[in-house]
Protein backbone atom coordinates (compact mmCIF):
# COMPACT_ATOMS: atom_id res chain seq x y z
CA UNK A 1 0.00 0.00 0.00
CA UNK A 2 1.28 3.50 -0.88
CA UNK A 3 2.02 6.18 1.60
CA UNK A 4 -1.05 7.90 0.54
CA UNK A 5 -3.36 5.38 0.61
CA UNK A 6 -1.78 4.47 4.39
CA UNK A 7 -2.51 7.91 5.50
CA UNK A 8 -5.94 7.82 4.65
CA UNK A 9 -6.80 4.80 6.60
CA UNK A 10 -5.59 6.58 10.13
CA UNK A 11 -8.67 6.70 12.26
CA UNK A 12 -10.07 9.53 12.93
CA UNK A 13 -10.20 10.77 16.38
CA UNK A 14 -14.22 11.29 16.69
CA UNK A 15 -14.26 7.08 15.44
CA UNK A 16 -11.96 6.34 17.92
CA UNK A 17 -13.55 8.25 20.77
CA UNK A 18 -16.56 6.08 20.11
CA UNK A 19 -14.67 2.95 21.30
CA UNK A 20 -16.10 0.90 24.40
CA UNK A 21 -12.66 0.78 26.19
CA UNK A 22 -11.56 4.07 24.98
CA UNK A 23 -14.72 5.90 26.57
CA UNK A 24 -13.76 3.84 29.85
CA UNK A 25 -10.27 5.50 30.08
CA UNK A 26 -12.36 8.77 29.21
CA UNK A 27 -14.74 8.21 32.30
CA UNK A 28 -11.74 7.59 34.61
CA UNK A 29 -9.38 10.25 33.31
CA UNK A 30 -11.05 12.99 31.23
CA UNK A 31 -12.24 13.62 27.67
CA UNK A 32 -10.49 16.28 27.15
CA UNK A 33 -6.82 14.32 28.38
CA UNK A 34 -7.78 11.27 26.28
CA UNK A 35 -8.38 13.33 23.07
CA UNK A 36 -5.18 14.58 23.99
CA UNK A 37 -3.41 11.31 24.39
CA UNK A 38 -5.13 9.99 21.30
CA UNK A 39 -4.18 13.09 18.50
CA UNK A 40 -0.23 12.41 19.89
CA UNK A 41 -1.09 8.83 19.03
CA UNK A 42 -2.41 9.29 15.79
CA UNK A 43 0.56 11.91 15.19
CA UNK A 44 3.01 9.37 15.76
CA UNK A 45 1.51 6.88 13.38
CA UNK A 46 1.02 9.57 10.61
CA UNK A 47 4.68 10.29 11.22
CA UNK A 48 5.66 6.25 10.30
CA UNK A 49 3.63 6.07 7.91
CA UNK A 50 5.45 8.77 5.87
CA UNK A 51 8.74 7.23 6.81
CA UNK A 52 7.55 3.66 5.79
CA UNK A 53 8.10 2.34 8.92
CA UNK A 54 4.42 0.83 9.87
CA UNK A 55 2.40 -1.56 7.32
CA UNK A 56 -0.89 -1.69 7.07
CA UNK A 57 -1.45 -4.89 9.20
CA UNK A 58 0.39 -2.92 11.98
CA UNK A 59 -2.16 -0.06 11.61
CA UNK A 60 -4.81 -2.54 11.86
CA UNK A 61 -3.44 -4.30 14.73
CA UNK A 62 -2.66 -1.06 16.42
CA UNK A 63 -5.87 0.59 16.16
CA UNK A 64 -7.87 -2.55 17.10
CA UNK A 65 -5.71 -2.45 20.28
CA UNK A 66 -6.20 1.34 20.82
CA UNK A 67 -7.70 0.93 24.28
CA UNK A 68 -4.90 -1.33 25.57
CA UNK A 69 -2.21 1.10 24.27
CA UNK A 70 -4.19 4.25 25.53
CA UNK A 71 -4.14 3.03 28.48
CA UNK A 72 -0.11 2.64 29.24
CA UNK A 73 0.40 5.87 27.69
CA UNK A 74 -1.91 7.45 30.07
CA UNK A 75 -0.38 5.54 33.39
CA UNK A 76 2.33 6.29 31.69
CA UNK A 77 1.54 9.84 32.05
CA UNK A 78 0.19 10.61 34.61
CA UNK A 79 2.92 8.41 37.00
CA UNK A 80 4.64 11.12 39.37
CA UNK A 81 8.39 11.78 38.69
CA UNK A 82 9.67 12.22 41.98
CA UNK A 83 9.56 8.34 43.61
CA UNK A 84 10.62 6.62 46.37
CA UNK A 85 14.24 4.69 45.99
CA UNK A 86 15.56 1.96 47.31
CA UNK A 87 18.99 3.44 48.43
CA UNK A 88 21.50 -0.21 47.95
CA UNK A 89 24.50 2.11 47.45
CA UNK A 90 25.69 2.61 50.74
CA UNK A 91 25.84 6.33 50.72
CA UNK A 92 23.81 7.58 53.90
CA UNK A 93 23.25 11.30 53.14
CA UNK A 94 23.24 10.41 49.35
CA UNK A 95 22.38 14.29 47.52
CA UNK A 96 21.39 12.26 44.14
CA UNK A 97 18.48 10.28 46.65
CA UNK A 98 17.31 13.10 49.03
CA UNK A 99 19.89 13.21 51.57
CA UNK A 100 18.71 12.22 55.43
CA UNK A 101 15.54 10.34 54.89
CA UNK A 102 13.41 10.98 57.74
CA UNK A 103 11.24 8.49 60.39
CA UNK A 104 8.05 8.07 59.97
CA UNK A 105 6.72 9.71 63.03
CA UNK A 106 8.44 13.11 60.94
CA UNK A 107 6.40 11.63 57.84
CA UNK A 108 3.21 11.41 59.68
CA UNK A 109 3.09 14.76 61.85
CA UNK A 110 3.72 16.52 58.36
CA UNK A 111 1.03 14.50 56.77
CA UNK A 112 -1.07 15.48 59.23
CA UNK A 113 -0.47 19.48 59.31
CA UNK A 114 0.19 19.43 55.61
CA UNK A 115 -3.57 18.03 55.13
CA UNK A 116 -5.31 21.13 57.52
CA UNK A 117 -4.95 24.42 58.74
CA UNK A 118 -2.44 25.04 61.59
CA UNK A 119 -1.38 27.67 63.95
CA UNK A 120 1.62 28.54 61.32
CA UNK A 121 1.20 32.56 61.85
CA UNK A 122 -1.50 32.54 64.62
CA UNK A 123 -0.75 33.04 68.16
CA UNK A 124 -3.27 31.47 69.96
CA UNK A 125 -2.80 32.87 73.08
CA UNK A 126 -3.42 36.17 72.26
CA UNK A 127 -5.51 35.76 69.45
CA UNK A 128 -3.80 37.66 66.86
CA UNK A 129 -0.51 37.18 64.21
CA UNK A 130 2.10 35.40 65.33
CA UNK A 131 5.73 34.75 64.11
CA UNK A 132 6.46 31.05 62.32
CA UNK A 133 9.72 30.77 63.90
CA UNK A 134 8.45 30.47 67.38
CA UNK A 135 7.49 27.10 66.43
CA UNK A 136 11.47 26.17 66.35
CA UNK A 137 13.12 28.98 67.83
CA UNK A 138 12.26 28.23 71.45
CA UNK A 139 13.65 24.64 71.33
CA UNK A 140 16.82 25.15 69.34
CA UNK A 141 17.79 28.00 71.96
CA UNK A 142 17.43 25.74 75.17
CA UNK A 143 18.84 22.63 73.23
CA UNK A 144 21.94 25.32 71.95
CA UNK A 145 22.15 27.95 74.68
CA UNK A 146 22.00 30.30 71.89
CA UNK A 147 20.44 33.86 72.01
CA UNK A 148 18.26 33.62 68.51
CA UNK A 149 16.95 31.50 65.26
CA UNK A 150 15.84 31.69 62.55
CA UNK A 151 15.79 29.13 59.45
CA UNK A 152 15.71 29.31 55.28
CA UNK A 153 14.75 26.89 52.86
CA UNK A 154 18.61 25.33 52.24
CA UNK A 155 21.79 26.24 54.53
CA UNK A 156 23.28 28.00 50.92
CA UNK A 157 20.12 30.53 51.16
CA UNK A 158 21.12 30.87 54.93
CA UNK A 159 24.09 32.00 54.45
CA UNK A 160 23.46 34.30 51.45
CA UNK A 161 21.46 36.35 54.04
CA UNK A 162 23.56 36.24 56.33
CA UNK A 163 26.51 37.95 53.39
CA UNK A 164 23.43 40.07 52.05
CA UNK A 165 22.37 41.52 55.60
CA UNK A 166 25.35 42.39 57.47
CA UNK A 167 28.31 42.45 54.58
CA UNK A 168 26.64 44.53 51.35
CA UNK A 169 29.68 46.36 49.74
CA UNK A 170 32.01 45.15 52.69
CA UNK A 171 34.67 42.86 52.92
CA UNK A 172 34.56 39.42 54.46
CA UNK A 173 37.68 37.46 55.61
CA UNK A 174 37.85 34.06 54.11
CA UNK A 175 40.60 31.74 54.52
CA UNK A 176 41.96 30.38 50.93
CA UNK A 177 41.51 26.81 51.85
CA UNK A 178 37.81 27.31 52.83
CA UNK A 179 36.37 28.45 48.91
CA UNK A 180 34.96 25.41 48.28
CA UNK A 181 32.54 24.42 45.45
CA UNK A 182 29.23 22.81 46.34
CA UNK A 183 27.11 20.60 44.99
CA UNK A 184 25.60 21.58 41.23
CA UNK A 185 29.13 23.83 40.68
CA UNK A 186 27.87 26.41 43.13
CA UNK A 187 31.44 28.31 44.40
CA UNK A 188 31.33 30.06 47.42
CA UNK A 189 33.31 33.24 45.90
CA UNK A 190 29.80 33.46 43.60
CA UNK A 191 27.61 32.98 46.15
CA UNK A 192 29.57 35.77 48.18
CA UNK A 193 29.07 37.98 44.91
CA UNK A 194 25.29 37.65 44.78
CA UNK A 195 24.89 38.17 47.98
CA UNK A 196 26.93 41.88 47.55
CA UNK A 197 29.59 41.15 49.48
CA UNK A 198 32.97 41.70 49.08
CA UNK A 199 35.36 38.35 49.42
CA UNK A 200 38.53 39.16 50.78
CA UNK A 201 41.28 36.04 50.82
CA UNK A 202 43.44 35.73 53.49
CA UNK A 203 46.08 32.87 54.00
CA UNK A 204 47.09 30.43 51.19
CA UNK A 205 45.44 26.86 50.44
CA UNK A 206 47.16 24.69 52.21
CA UNK A 207 48.15 27.16 55.76
CA UNK A 208 46.58 29.89 57.31
CA UNK A 209 47.52 31.55 60.12
CA UNK A 210 45.63 34.15 62.88
CA UNK A 211 47.53 36.99 62.04
CA UNK A 212 46.44 37.11 58.08
CA UNK A 213 42.89 37.68 59.50
CA UNK A 214 44.54 40.40 61.98
CA UNK A 215 46.47 42.23 59.41
CA UNK A 216 43.43 41.78 57.10
CA UNK A 217 41.50 43.62 59.31
CA UNK A 218 39.82 47.05 58.67
CA UNK A 219 37.31 49.86 58.61
CA UNK A 220 35.66 48.21 55.70
CA UNK A 221 35.58 44.82 57.06
CA UNK A 222 31.70 43.29 57.54
CA UNK A 223 32.67 39.58 58.94
CA UNK A 224 35.43 36.82 59.55
CA UNK A 225 33.88 33.57 58.12
CA UNK A 226 35.27 30.29 58.63
CA UNK A 227 33.60 27.56 56.04
CA UNK A 228 34.22 24.04 56.81
CA UNK A 229 35.49 21.80 53.98
CA UNK A 230 32.43 19.45 53.84
CA UNK A 231 33.87 17.67 50.59
CA UNK A 232 37.41 17.09 51.11
CA UNK A 233 40.19 17.53 53.15
CA UNK A 234 43.19 19.78 52.85
CA UNK A 235 46.44 17.11 54.19
CA UNK A 236 50.17 17.19 54.35
CA UNK A 237 52.19 20.43 55.47
CA UNK A 238 48.72 23.02 56.63
CA UNK A 239 47.80 25.11 59.48
CA UNK A 240 44.60 27.05 60.04
CA UNK A 241 43.96 28.78 63.36
CA UNK A 242 41.59 27.10 66.06
CA UNK A 243 38.02 28.03 66.54
CA UNK A 244 39.04 29.62 70.02
CA UNK A 245 41.78 32.14 68.25
CA UNK A 246 39.34 33.19 65.95
CA UNK A 247 36.69 33.65 68.63
CA UNK A 248 39.39 35.93 70.48
CA UNK A 249 39.86 37.67 67.94
CA UNK A 250 36.66 38.42 66.75
CA UNK A 251 35.79 40.20 70.12
CA UNK A 252 39.27 42.00 70.55
CA UNK A 253 38.37 43.86 67.17
CA UNK A 254 34.29 43.71 66.77
CA UNK A 255 34.50 41.89 63.70
CA UNK A 256 31.47 38.81 64.24
CA UNK A 257 32.77 35.69 63.50
CA UNK A 258 30.44 33.47 61.18
CA UNK A 259 30.85 29.89 61.06
CA UNK A 260 28.98 27.20 58.27
CA UNK A 261 29.50 23.88 59.15
CA UNK A 262 27.10 22.84 56.73
CA UNK A 263 26.30 19.40 58.21
CA UNK A 264 24.20 20.39 60.86
CA UNK A 265 25.69 18.28 63.50
CA UNK A 266 24.12 19.41 66.72
CA UNK A 267 25.86 17.61 69.37
CA UNK A 268 29.20 15.21 69.13
CA UNK A 269 28.75 11.26 69.24
CA UNK A 270 30.87 8.54 69.96
CA UNK A 271 31.00 7.60 66.57
CA UNK A 272 34.21 7.44 64.86
CA UNK A 273 33.55 8.56 61.85
CA UNK A 274 32.00 11.44 63.00
CA UNK A 275 35.46 12.67 65.46
CA UNK A 276 37.00 15.89 63.22
CA UNK A 277 33.35 17.05 62.15
CA UNK A 278 32.21 20.12 63.84
CA UNK A 279 29.41 20.62 66.10
CA UNK A 280 26.85 23.46 66.60
CA UNK A 281 26.93 23.07 70.42
CA UNK A 282 30.41 23.27 70.44
CA UNK A 283 30.17 26.70 68.15
CA UNK A 284 28.24 28.18 70.19
CA UNK A 285 29.81 27.61 73.63
CA UNK A 286 33.00 28.61 72.07
CA UNK A 287 31.62 31.76 71.59
CA UNK A 288 30.39 32.13 67.29
CA UNK A 289 28.44 35.29 66.69
CA UNK A 290 26.62 33.45 64.13
CA UNK A 291 26.43 29.92 62.94
CA UNK A 292 24.16 28.41 59.85
CA UNK A 293 24.18 24.72 59.03
CA UNK A 294 21.60 22.11 56.65
CA UNK A 295 18.67 20.44 58.08
CA UNK A 296 18.93 17.22 55.94
CA UNK A 297 21.90 15.98 56.60
CA UNK A 298 23.59 15.37 60.01
CA UNK A 299 20.23 16.89 61.85
CA UNK A 300 18.23 14.36 59.88
CA UNK A 301 15.27 16.53 58.70
CA UNK A 302 13.95 18.12 56.11
CA UNK A 303 15.94 20.42 53.66
CA UNK A 304 16.63 23.98 55.64
CA UNK A 305 19.26 26.24 56.41
CA UNK A 306 19.21 27.02 60.09
CA UNK A 307 21.16 30.28 61.51
CA UNK A 308 21.72 30.71 64.92
CA UNK A 309 23.47 32.87 67.55
CA UNK A 310 23.32 36.80 68.22
CA UNK A 311 20.44 37.68 68.98
CA UNK A 312 20.74 41.64 67.42
CA UNK A 313 22.14 39.81 63.98
CA UNK A 314 19.46 37.08 63.67
CA UNK A 315 16.67 39.92 64.18
CA UNK A 316 18.58 42.02 60.98
CA UNK A 317 18.49 38.70 59.54
CA UNK A 318 15.06 37.40 60.24
CA UNK A 319 13.92 41.19 58.64
CA UNK A 320 15.61 41.34 55.36
CA UNK A 321 13.36 41.31 52.80
CA UNK A 322 14.64 38.54 51.25
CA UNK A 323 13.80 36.09 53.95
CA UNK A 324 10.55 35.81 52.36
CA UNK A 325 11.73 34.82 49.13
CA UNK A 326 13.80 32.20 50.88
CA UNK A 327 11.29 31.05 53.90
CA UNK A 328 10.20 27.20 54.32
CA UNK A 329 6.70 26.24 55.08
CA UNK A 330 4.69 24.42 58.00
CA UNK A 331 5.33 20.97 56.85
CA UNK A 332 8.97 21.84 57.40
CA UNK A 333 8.33 23.71 60.60
CA UNK A 334 6.38 20.53 61.71
CA UNK A 335 9.37 18.59 61.24
CA UNK A 336 12.04 20.82 62.22
CA UNK A 337 10.30 21.17 65.88
CA UNK A 338 8.97 17.34 65.69
CA UNK A 339 13.59 16.56 65.40
CA UNK A 340 14.14 19.04 68.00
CA UNK A 341 12.16 17.61 70.16
CA UNK A 342 13.65 13.57 69.58
CA UNK A 343 16.86 16.02 70.25
CA UNK A 344 15.45 17.61 73.52
CA UNK A 345 14.23 13.60 75.09
CA UNK A 346 17.52 12.31 74.13
CA UNK A 347 16.25 9.60 72.09
CA UNK A 348 17.47 11.13 68.22
CA UNK A 349 20.53 8.04 67.95
CA UNK A 350 17.89 5.59 68.38
CA UNK A 351 14.70 7.37 66.06
CA UNK A 352 16.61 8.97 63.57
CA UNK A 353 17.01 6.98 60.44
CA UNK A 354 20.57 8.30 59.75
CA UNK A 355 21.79 7.70 63.14
CA UNK A 356 20.33 3.95 63.18
CA UNK A 357 22.58 3.42 59.89
CA UNK A 358 25.34 5.40 60.89
CA UNK A 359 25.99 2.70 64.42
CA UNK A 360 24.92 -0.19 62.44
CA UNK A 361 27.57 -2.75 62.84
CA UNK A 362 29.71 -5.08 60.36
CA UNK A 363 28.06 -7.84 61.86
CA UNK A 364 24.67 -6.60 62.53
CA UNK A 365 24.82 -6.16 58.47
CA UNK A 366 26.66 -9.77 57.76
CA UNK A 367 23.26 -11.17 59.37
CA UNK A 368 21.11 -9.32 57.23
CA UNK A 369 23.32 -9.86 54.17
CA UNK A 370 23.41 -13.72 54.36
CA UNK A 371 19.17 -13.68 55.22
CA UNK A 372 18.60 -11.76 51.93
CA UNK A 373 21.31 -13.95 49.63
CA UNK A 374 19.79 -16.90 50.81
CA UNK A 375 16.27 -16.11 49.73
CA UNK A 376 18.15 -14.47 46.55
CA UNK A 377 19.57 -17.74 46.06
CA UNK A 378 16.43 -19.52 46.05
CA UNK A 379 15.02 -17.07 43.90
CA UNK A 380 17.18 -16.55 41.04
CA UNK A 381 18.65 -20.77 40.80
CA UNK A 382 21.51 -20.21 38.58
CA UNK A 383 20.92 -16.78 37.17
CA UNK A 384 23.38 -15.51 39.48
CA UNK A 385 26.26 -16.12 42.17
CA UNK A 386 25.80 -14.22 45.78
CA UNK A 387 28.65 -14.04 48.28
CA UNK A 388 28.92 -11.88 51.17
CA UNK A 389 31.95 -9.36 51.04
CA UNK A 390 33.75 -6.88 53.29
CA UNK A 391 33.30 -3.58 52.03
CA UNK A 392 33.00 -0.23 52.80
CA UNK A 393 29.68 2.93 53.58
CA UNK A 394 30.14 6.36 53.16
CA UNK A 395 28.29 9.36 55.40
CA UNK A 396 28.10 11.54 52.27
CA UNK A 397 26.32 14.58 51.98
CA UNK A 398 29.26 16.65 52.32
CA UNK A 399 29.59 15.07 55.92
CA UNK A 400 32.46 13.42 57.40
CA UNK A 401 34.44 13.67 54.12
CA UNK A 402 36.87 10.64 53.10
CA UNK A 403 35.37 8.63 56.48
CA UNK A 404 34.07 5.25 55.30
CA UNK A 405 32.38 2.88 57.87
CA UNK A 406 33.39 -0.80 57.64
CA UNK A 407 30.50 -2.98 55.90
CA UNK A 408 29.23 -6.46 54.35
CA UNK A 409 28.19 -6.45 51.02
CA UNK A 410 25.85 -8.70 48.92
CA UNK A 411 28.33 -9.49 45.69
CA UNK A 412 26.19 -11.05 43.01
CA UNK A 413 28.19 -11.75 39.59
CA UNK A 414 25.39 -12.15 36.99
CA UNK A 415 25.94 -15.65 34.81
CA UNK A 416 24.71 -15.07 31.02
CA UNK A 417 24.86 -11.39 30.94
CA UNK A 418 26.27 -8.15 31.95
CA UNK A 419 26.58 -6.69 35.38
CA UNK A 420 25.60 -3.24 33.72
CA UNK A 421 22.27 -4.73 32.36
CA UNK A 422 20.92 -5.72 35.16
CA UNK A 423 21.76 -2.37 36.99
CA UNK A 424 19.88 -1.02 34.71
CA UNK A 425 16.75 -2.82 34.91
CA UNK A 426 17.04 -1.96 38.35
CA UNK A 427 17.11 1.42 38.09
CA UNK A 428 13.55 0.83 35.29
CA UNK A 429 11.95 -1.03 38.04
CA UNK A 430 8.83 0.33 40.43
CA UNK A 431 10.41 0.95 43.23
CA UNK A 432 13.98 2.09 41.64
CA UNK A 433 16.78 0.61 43.12
CA UNK A 434 20.17 2.36 42.79
CA UNK A 435 23.62 -0.10 43.62
CA UNK A 436 27.05 -0.10 43.11
CA UNK A 437 29.16 -2.02 40.29
CA UNK A 438 32.80 -2.86 41.27
CA UNK A 439 34.77 -5.57 39.25
CA UNK A 440 32.14 -6.83 37.14
CA UNK A 441 29.78 -7.40 40.57
CA UNK A 442 26.66 -6.06 41.33
CA UNK A 443 27.35 -4.61 45.24
CA UNK A 444 24.27 -4.22 47.54
CA UNK A 445 24.86 -2.16 50.93
CA UNK A 446 22.06 -3.10 53.05
CA UNK A 447 22.97 -0.61 55.35
CA UNK A 448 21.37 2.33 53.68
CA UNK A 449 18.18 -0.41 53.13
CA UNK A 450 15.52 -0.20 55.50
CA UNK A 451 14.36 -3.91 56.64
CA UNK A 452 10.93 -2.69 55.41
CA UNK A 453 11.98 -2.54 51.83
CA UNK A 454 13.93 -6.29 51.51
CA UNK A 455 10.68 -7.97 50.15
CA UNK A 456 10.38 -4.81 47.32
CA UNK A 457 14.27 -5.16 47.01
CA UNK A 458 14.14 -8.96 46.41
CA UNK A 459 11.20 -8.72 43.82
CA UNK A 460 13.43 -6.02 41.84
CA UNK A 461 16.15 -8.33 42.18
CA UNK A 462 13.93 -11.05 40.50
CA UNK A 463 12.38 -8.97 38.16
CA UNK A 464 16.16 -7.42 36.53
CA UNK A 465 17.36 -11.21 36.19
CA UNK A 466 14.37 -12.57 34.76
CA UNK A 467 15.23 -13.45 31.13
Amino acid sequence: MSKQNLLQQLPSIDRLLQGREVKELADRYSRQLVTVQLREWVEELRDQALKGEISEGDLARRTAHVGQELGQRLEQRLRPSLRRVINAAGVILHTNVGRAPIAPFLAEWMGRLAESYSNLEYDLEAGCRGHRDLHFESRIKRLLGCQAATVANNNAAALFLILNTLAQDKKVLVSRGELIEIGGSFRLPSIMAASGARLHEVGTTNKTRIQDYREAIDDETALMMRVHPSNYRVVGFTQAPQLEEMVDLSRETGVPLVEDIGSGYLFPTQHPALRHEPSAQMAIELGVDLLCFSGDKLLGGPQAGIVVGRQDLVERIRKNPLMRACRIDKTTYAALERILIEYETGRWQQTLPIYRMLFMTASELEVRVRRLGQRLGEALGDAAQWEVVPGESLVGGGSAPGQRLESRLLSLQPLGRSPAAVERKLRRHDPPVIVRIESERLLLDLRTVFESDEDDLLRALQWAFAA
